[in-house]
């Protein structure tokens, strides 16, 4: 991957990775989801407001709690370690849809995070169409997010 410094870059040059053992998947358990055609995150914000007499009726925030969810829809790919963990977590529930994930951005930031695989479609589609997978990988608590190098 190409790091970019500044500029667009397209939506391809954003590496996702999910851990293929669950929550007890190390590094050499990361493994990209091949096929996905589409690729956005959704991140939601808890907001507290209150209108303290001192503000004159202006209201007072104060986000309070964040949850954030990865959705992916691509083709079901049979014997790739990463489509195939995510399509077989359609039938699981409980622990065994918990995992982790990764993302590495164009400008060289890191998102690793627990998540929950919420897959919507294991397979399916038009009868003359390539077989579907699509998932949302919903987070888990608080993520761990590094920063893009400075560059001097």
């Amino acid at each position: 991957m190409a790091t970019v410094t500044s500029g667009v870059f397209p939506v391809f040059d954003i590496k996702f990775k999910v851990g293929t053992k669950g929550r007890s998947s190390d590094a050499a358990d990361m493994a990209i989801i091949k096929e996905m055609e589409t690729f956005s995150i959704a991140i939601d914000t808890n907001v507290e407001e209150w209108t303290p007499m001192e503000t004159e009726g202006w209201v007072r925030r104060l986000a309070t709690g964040k949850g954030f969810s990865i959705t992916l829809n691509g083709k079901r790919h049979v014997g790739d370690p990463g489509n195939d963990y995510v399509a077989n977590t359609a039938w699981k529930s409980g622990l065994d849809c918990s995992s982790k994930a990764e993302i590495e951005f164009p400008d060289g930031s890191k998102l690793e995070f627990d998540c929950i695989v919420s897959v919507s479609a294991p397979n399916g589609g038009d009868s003359t169409a390539v077989s579907a997978l699509e998932c949302e990988l919903q987070s888990d608590g608080k993520p761990t997010y590094t920063p893009a190098p400075v560059t001097p």
